[in-house]
C-alpha cells in the first residue's frame, strides 16, 4: 500500500516505483476521474490508446493526430 500526502496545492506525488513501472516521465499527461468515491488516475500513453482502440469508430484517425500533436509538446 503507497500512502501520499496531499500538499496544500492540492498536489500528490505517485511513487517512483508506480511512475517507472507505468513508465510515467516528466511531461505525461494524466487522466484523472472521480467516480463513486474514488479517484482514478491513468497515464495517457500509446498503451492507454491501444486499450481503447475499437470504442470510437474512427478508424485509428483519433489516436494517430493525437499522438502527433503530443509528440509537438514534447
Amino acid at each position: 500500500m503507497n500512502i501520499v500526502s496531499v500538499t496544500t496545492k492540492g498536489q500528490i506525488v505517485i511513487p517512483s516505483k508506480i511512475r517507472q513501472k507505468l513508465n510515467i516521465k516528466k511531461g505525461t499527461k494524466l487522466y484523472i476521474e472521480e467516480r463513486d468515491n474514488e479517484i482514478t488516475i491513468k497515464p495517457i500513453t500509446t498503451t492507454y490508446f491501444d486499450k481503447l482502440a475499437g470504442s470510437l469508430q474512427t478508424n485509428g484517425k483519433l489516436t494517430k493526430t493525437f499522438l502527433e500533436k503530443r509528440g509537438k509538446e514534447t
